[in-house]
């Protein structure tokens, strides 16, 4: 598995009447252990999700079913890969 952080730039005038599925949807994949950490960034301007996903393919077929993306509520989107090597969240 890898670990993925995405950061999306939402179309103002969309984004706020997509955000309840968009959350319904991130919210499922939490409890699949699939999103690790999610939310908007500063001035609900966007948001960022770091994502575990088996590879690259995996995770845009992801991202690319979240309600803001498929409502035309992302404006610009951002994909890197992540190697987590310290921290309060991993294990032992």
């Amino acid at each position: 598995m890898a670990w993925f952080v995405v950061e999306q730039r939402y179309v103002r005038e969309k984004f706020a009447e997509v955000r309840p599925r968009h959350r319904e949807y991130l919210s499922a994949l939490a409890e699949q252990g699939v999103v690790a950490l999610a939310g908007p960034l500063d001035g609900d301007t966007g948001g960022m999700a770091l994502y575990q996903a088996t590879d690259r393919e995996h995770l845009q077929r992801i991202i690319d079913a979240d309600p803001y993306y498929v409502e035309g509520a992302v404006d610009e989107r951002t994909v890197r890969e992540f190697t987590p090597v310290l921290g309060s969240l991993l294990p032992g």
